[in-house]
This record gives structure tokens, sequence and C-alpha cells, in this order.
């Protein structure tokens, strides 16, 4: 039999052996086939992490959409749930649509799993977000880690208790190695050293340091990393005094809470001062981050950013520090304990402000150098900002926190092109909050007003745009000026205010035509581009997009060329020339999904879709309008007033050409498939697909007439697993497997399960 594609997902790949756990896992799949909500719950160092992660790849098979973690450790604003999962789920907040109508629409007809880890630190956000997925998508179920439930309607709670603690009494040593705690230390011991042995001499000291650290899994780790420098007698009469201590002196902490917190300060006392130097300031950090960042914001003149690389390093052969690759850069990151630690001791240590002040003059920094040069480096340039958002959010929110105006404006506003291009709604709620107080700078106006633009919201567009127009007629500088003119004529020729268009644009181009500056030049050459699409004047249009193109490409504008040729195309494409529009066009979308701008790419797909229908290519032309509507879907943006006639008018040509059914089933085909394959399919790099018509009477039925969720089922009615065995293993109903196998009886012309696996195995041969 053929082996099953793989699922889609985001699951990590597990770095270490997973140990134990048996009746955890049974009794968490249990209720995850009968509850669409399970949370485990415990305190910290557990293991719920590695539980849940065990859990969803051994059950993602259930599910047609896959298995999707959505790491929250690192999420500080209960704003930003929403956009985690998105981010999660590669999705894109580039439109007006807030993520979670975003999320509802996407979700709505998915069946996918979606594990969220660490929810205890946004418990209402996290549950109104739950509460509103279970609601709209009845495929979609949902496995939450937490210190506590998330209370949500039909939420199953499985707590997550300590690994079961061996028995003090002497027991043979065959006994005592198939406990889980002693597994889980011997088999840490032997990474760490290579040479540990469970032995007679050391079973019963071995046991002693599991008891005491109450069978917790973290304590467990880190423990057992030490063999690699002490004896397991030196660990034990270690951890005795620090227990000791700890439990006299609070006598109110839950004994787990003890339990970990004795752990991890015995690793922190015996760190040197430099690595415990290096690992409180760590903690100034909320996501994962690199070499460079940390020379830059944990070294001083006490700590030189020579030593950073050996320190980290150090930390992470303690087990203190974690380490991925993303992109090919090797980045860090403190699991979430070890940086709560961490933070209470840089608070302790009265170093806390000075670290806290040096991490955001550095964000600071290299977000106003995003902002001078990133746009002509912007592949490099939005690929950092992808691996630091996490840091810039916690520094954003900390200077807003402390009343540092200043650092969270200018932080705001220089990251315009991340807000442009991954996370309008965002950058709104940013700005927003920022405008509401004293703002001396017309940039941060002109960036407010630019998302409104993309959000086909000429209102709010409008109302910042003055307000940035009279700032900087007041203070300049002119480049600021004839940007912000621009834009506010591209916002009133969006509410159909021609007059005001022109007598804005008019005054844009005689600011800029004084500065020779390339941005204030491409802004009036986009507004003058657009403004002419908008009032039929096409020779215009063309004539300005074509001297954008042509600057923006000199300068290596990635951005400005990927929007000029996109109006380049649209006013090809609008009087008739198909050729010239399909090649402008086609580069654009190169350059779009070379960027990664979601919207830019549903946009052009469009396009491309409405010059196959004009060029006589009606299937192509349906499955590509079918592949833009599940974009625009998944990015939650509407329709642009500019594009809807000529959508319009393409789906007329192509279902006239090719008959109402075989445009739809063309056009559902291009909206079952991926991002990627719809820009190939675009790009001419896919071919397009015949639809395939239904079985009829004496038609052999093709291996495309199954659902996903039908192949599934077919496939274990083959196995010869009963509907309840089916429906336990997919975690599905046994009577939705009941409508699946009818289903799958009337598609195929047969009347029994026999003849079903029969074709399954043809199928599969």
């Amino acid at each position: 039999m053929a082996k099953p594609a793989q699922r889609p997902g985001n699951l990590p790949a597990e770095a270490a052996s997973f140990v134990g756990r048996r009746s955890e896992l049974a009794e968490a799949r249990t209720k995850l086939a009968a509850a669409r909500l399970v949370s485990l719950v415990g305190p910290g160092g557990v293991g719920k992490t590695r539980l849940a992660l065990r859990v969803a790849v051994a059950g993602r098979r259930a599910f047609t959409d896959g298995a999707w973690l959505v790491e929250l450790a690192d999420v500080h604003d209960p704003a930003l749930v929403g956009n985690a999962v998105m981010a999660a789920l590669d999705l894109r907040d580039q439109a007006a649509t807030e993520p979670a109508t975003l999320l509802r629409s996407y979700l709505r007809d998915r069946e996918l799993l979606l594990v969220l880890d660490n929810c205890e630190h946004l418990l209402d956000a996290t549950a109104r977000l739950v509460d509103d997925v279970l609601r709209a998508a009845s495929g979609v179920r949902v496995l939450a880690t937490s210190r506590e439930p998330l209370s949500v309607a039909g939420e199953h709670v499985l707590p997550v208790p300590p690994l079961e603690l061996p028995p003090p009494r002497t027991e043979p040593l065959a006994e005592t190695s198939r406990n889980d705690a002693v597994r889980l230390f011997v088999e840490r011991a032997v990474a760490a050293s290579g040479s540990f042995q469970l032995t007679e001499a050391n079973r019963a000291v071995v046991v002693d340091v599991c008891r005491r650290l109450d069978g917790l899994p973290l304590a467990i780790e880190l423990a057992a990393v030490r063999t690699r420098a002490l004896s397991v007698d030196q660990i034990r009469d270690r951890l005795s005094d620090r227990f000791d201590l700890l439990t006299g002196g609070s006598r109110a902490a839950l004994p787990r809470h003890q339990t970990l917190r004795t752990a991890i300060e015995w690793s922190y006392d015996l760190l040197a001062p430099a690595e415990r130097t290096m690992l409180t300031r760590l903690s100034a950090f909320a996501g994962r981050y690199t070499l460079d960042d940390v020379e830059a914001v944990c070294c001083s003149d006490d700590l030189p950013p020579a030593r950073a690389l050996d320190l980290l390093s150090s930390l992470l052969d303690k087990s203190l520090l974690g380490r991925e690759d993303v992109a090919g850069v090797t980045c860090y990151r403190l699991p979430e304990t070890m940086r709560e630690y961490a933070r209470l001791k840089l608070h302790e240590s009265g170093d806390a402000e000075t670290v806290q002040l040096r991490c955001a003059d550095y964000y600071l920094s290299r977000c106003l150098q995003f902002a001078a040069t990133g746009r002509y480096q912007l592949v490099p340039s939005l690929a950092w900002l992808d691996l630091e958002i996490d840091n810039i959010r916690g520094v954003l929110r900390a200077c807003i926190a402390r009343g540092d105006r200043p650092r969270a404006v200018g932080m705001a506003t220089a990251l315009i092109w991340y807000w442009v291009t991954r996370a309008t709604t965002e950058g709104v709620r940013w700005l927003d909050e920022l405008l509401a107080g004293p703002v001396a700078s017309p940039w941060t106006y002109f960036a407010r007003g630019f998302l409104a633009v993309l959000q086909n919201d000429p209102e709010a567009a409008t109302h910042a745009l003055d307000r940035g127009v009279g700032l900087a007629r007041a203070v300049g500088p002119p480049e600021a000026l004839a940007q912000t003119l621009a834009m506010a004529s591209i916002a009133a020729a969006m509410s159909d205010d021609r007059a005001s268009a022109q007598r804005l644009l008019d005054e844009a181009s005689a600011v800029a035509g004084g500065l020779n500056d390339l941005g204030a030049t491409l802004m009036t050459h986009q507004a003058q581009a657009l403004n002419g699409l908008a009032d039929g004047n096409l020779d215009a249009a063309a004539r300005a997009a074509a001297e954008g193109a042509r600057v923006s490409r000199e300068a290596g504008d990635l951005y400005s060329l990927g929007m000029m040729l996109m109006n380049q195309g649209y006013a090809a494409l609008r009087s008739g020339a198909l050729h010239d529009a399909d090649g402008w066009l086609t580069e654009g979308l190169r350059i779009a999904y070379q960027i990664d701008d979601r919207v830019a790419q549903c946009y052009l797909v469009g396009a491309l879709g409405c010059g196959a229908a004009a060029d006589r290519q009606p299937r192509l032309a349906a499955e590509l309008l079918g592949a833009m509507e599940q974009l625009r879907t998944e990015i939650g943006a509407t329709v642009h007033p500019s594009m809807a006639t000529p959508l319009a008018r393409a789906t007329r040509t192509a279902t006239a050409a090719l008959g109402a059914a075989r445009f739809a089933a063309a056009h559902d085909a291009g909206r079952h498939l991926g991002r990627d394959a719809a820009v190939r399919l675009a790009l001419r790099e896919l071919a397009a697909a015949e639809p395939a018509p239904g079985p009829g009477p004496g038609v052999e039925p093709g291996p495309g007439i199954l659902s996903q969720r039908e192949t599934d089922v077919a496939r274990l009615v083959t196995d010869g697993l009963s509907n309840r065995e089916i429906g336990a293993r997919l975690f599905i109903s046994e009577r939705t497997v009941e409508s699946h196998v009818r289903n799958i009886l009337t598609k195929l012309g047969f009347t029994s399960r026999t003849q079903v696996a029969g074709w399954m195995a043809a199928r599969d041969r």
C-alpha cells in the first residue's frame, strides 16, 4: 500500500527522546477524540509542552489540514494572540480585517489541530479566541497547555502530574530502571556525560535525587546534565542543602514550585559570575536572539563582546539556554521558566534599567536603519524583522509602559515597511495608541495614512494625513510634506473627491520637483498612476508608472518597483494591450513573491486571471480567479474598487466559454491550490488542470473523486476498522464516519465496504 502524503503543519522535530507518559498520552488522545478543546494543565517545568507535541505528532494524520503549533510564551500583549495564531498558520496581517475575523474565515472549512502552548499569562485573550474559533470552525480542535484552565465552554482539562516517583525502598535494579523519572535522569545523564550508567552502587542516590525533585522533568533534566562535572552523590548533597533553605524560608510555597526553584537556583549558583551576568541579561529579550543581539545588549565593560560566544556556549552545555536555526541563522532562546527566574535575578542585581535601556536603544537604532535603507535591501531587512519582531514588540510595549514616547514613536514609525508588507492591522494599533498623544514627526502621520490607504479606509487615511500635512508645513522636512501630500491625494481619489486629489497631487509634485529625493519622487509617481487609473486616464497612468518603475529599478527599491509594475499592468490590461500587461504583471508577481507581500500576490494573481480570460484561456482564468478568491480570504482583504469591474468581466467571459459547471469546477480547483501553487500557476510554471467530471453510469471512478477526508476514511475501511474505530482514530464521531462511508459508496457506485477496499488497493498500486 502506498504511504499517505505527509500532512501540512509546523510541528518541530523532537530534539531529545520522549520518556514515559504512556497513560497521559492515551488519556489525551481519548479526550481529543471526544472534545474539541483539551487543556493540559500543570506547573512550570512539568513537561506540558513535550506532552502536547507528542500528542499532536501522533494524531496529526487525522487532520486533513495538519497540526499547527502556536507558541505564546513570547507574546506579552493580549491584543497579539490572534496575530500569533495567524503567524503560526502562515497567514498575513495585511488588510483591514481584524485577526479574529480573518481566522474565522480561514478556519471555517478546515480540519486541523491547533496547539496553543503557554497560555497562562494570556488567559482571557486566548479563551476568547479559542471560543470564537470553535464556534466558527467545526473541523478545528485545540490542544492547549497552561498552568490553569482556559475556562471555555466544552473544555476538557487533563492535569499533567510530575513523573511517577520511584519507591524509596530497595527493589531490583531492573524494576528501578523502568521508572519514568529514573529513565529520564539516566537518559539525560548519558547524553550529558556519555558514560553514565545506573548501577547497584548509585541506584539509591539516583532515586533520592528524583524523589527530592518531585519527579518534575525540568528539574530532573537540570540535575542530570550536571553529571558531566559532578557525581550523583554531589548532586544529591547540593540539592539537599538548597531544598532545606527554601522550605525553611517559604512554607507557604507549593512544594512543586519550591522544587522547580530549587533546581534552577542550584543550577544558577553553580555558574561562574560571568555566566550568571549573561544569563540574567538575556532576560531582556522577549523572543529569540542572535549573537549580534547579545553582544549589543548584554555586553559592556564588565562583560566584553569577545566573551559572548563562549558564555552562550557554556549556558547551552548546561541546558539553561535553547538553540534553534531559523532560515540559516543560529538563534538562542531562554526557556520560559528560566527567563522568569533570570528576570527576577536581573532586578535583584540593580542592573535591570541599564540593560533595558541598552536593549531599547539597540532595537531603535536597528529600526531607524531599516527605515533609512531597508527599502533598498528589502528581502534581507524583512528577514531580520521576521526573526526579531517579538523582541521589538517587547521593547515597544516596555517603552510605552514607562512613558518613553520618543523611543516608542520612533520605533513604530520606522517599521513602516514591515507594517505594510507583514502586519498592517498591528501597525495600525501601535500607531493609533501613540497618536493619541503628542507626536512631533509628520512621518508618523504619514505611516498611519499609508496603512489606512492599504486597508481601503480613505476616511482614516485623510484624518491622519491632514494632520501630517499640517505638521510638515510647520516643522518640515519638505520630503515628508511631499510624500504626505501625495498619499493624501491617493486617499482623496479613493473617496471620489477628484478636485482635492488633483490639488494635493499638484502641490506634492511641485514640492518634490525641487528636492531630488527618491521617496518623494516615487510617491508622486505612485499618486499620478493610481489617480490616472481611478479617472480612466490610462495614458497618464501608464506614463507615471513607467517612469516610477525606471526610477525604482535603478534604486533597487523592490516594493515600489512591484507597485509600479502592477500599475503598468492594470493600465495595459484595461487598454487591451494583453501581451504588455502579462509581462508587467508577471514581473510584479515575481517581486511580490520574493518579498512575500501577500496582498500584492492576491491582486496580481487576479489581474493575470483577467488577462487569461481576455486572451481566450478560460480554464486558466477560472483557476486563477478561484485562487485569488482563496488568497483574498487568507489575508482578509476586500476587492479593491478598481478591480471589481475587470474581475466581474473576466468571470462572465470564462463562464461563457466553459459553461457554468466547468467554470465552477475550475474555479473550485483554483480555490484549493496552496499559495505557492497559485503563484506558480499564474506565472505559467504549473499547468492548469482539466476539471474532471463526476462519475456516471459506466464511468470508472478516478483517483481524485474522493475528498481528502473521505480518502482517509476509505483507507481505514481497507484496514478493516469499524466505524467506531475509525472515529476514534480520526477524532470524529461515529455518525460522521457513517456519513463519510455513505458518500464514498455513492461516489464510487459501490454497495459494500469490500468493494471500497479493493478500489483503494488498486488506487494505491
